[in-house]
């Protein structure tokens, strides 16, 4: 049995606003790398919807790149997701962060009409097909329920978002901070974190216990 496991990490930019949520991320690398599992940061190379100014929480007339803004939170140790391969991984995982829905799909112009972005689609098919695990936080499971038809999920308790879940024709479960949804078939783990009124250290229990289900899955 293996005690070490490659994880690849897809986020979308640098900010809870505009791209990743930074806790939610970090929070998922120090999960893994205290589960003694490795990980490869992964974002396509896009430009981001819009840049919001997190200090006012307006929006700036400037331009980024979701692989560039994703960069600072992986310490430059990062890779443009069209080069990702699932025979190289063992688990994908997806912290949240409006940069989900945003800059990965159009969930938060189009909700339950939305498009996702045809690199992480990929990304996600290929590791159902290879019948290997994989997490989402906040609101990235709505984001799966898009791409995994029928898939069973959580956001917390956030009424809106579920509604859009179910007319994607997901299946949520309200979830705490400290509780995971698995979804069998679909080899999948998810979690709410920011979705709901969490603190810091609920951010870290949530992903810590989203990574060690999703390391029980390959065992």
């Amino acid at each position: 049995m293996k005690t070490s496991y490659k994880f690849a990490v897809v986020l979308s930019g640098c900010g809870v606003y505009d791209g990743a949520e930074i806790q939610e991320a970090i929070l998922t690398l120090l999960a893994i790398n205290k589960a003694g599992s490795s990980y490869q940061c992964f974002a396509p190379d896009i430009y981001q919807h819009h840049v919001i100014n997190h200090f006012t929480g307006k929006e700036v007339q400037e331009t980024r790149n979701v692989l560039v803004e994703s960069a600072r939170i992986a310490r430059g140790k990062i890779k443009p997701l069209c080069d990702f391969s699932a025979s190289n991984f063992d688990i994908l995982i997806f912290p949240g962060g409006f940069g989900v829905a945003k800059n990965l799909s159009t969930l938060a112009f189009d909700g339950s009409n939305c498009m996702v972005n045809s690199e992480v689609e990929q990304a996600v098919l290929e590791m159902h097909k290879a019948n290997k695990p994989i997490g989402a936080l906040c609101i990235a499971p709505a984001l799966m329920v898009r791409i995994l038809k029928g898939a069973t999920v959580t956001i917390g308790n956030d009424k809106e978002t579920e509604v859009t879940i179910v007319k994607m024709k997901g299946v949520h479960q309200q979830k705490l901070y400290n509780e995971i949804c698995t979804d069998s078939n679909y080899k999948l783990v998810t979690n709410p974190c920011y979705m709901l009124d969490s603190n810091i250290s609920q951010i870290e229990v949530g992903a810590t216990n989203v990574v060690n289900a999703l390391i029980d899955l390959v065992n």
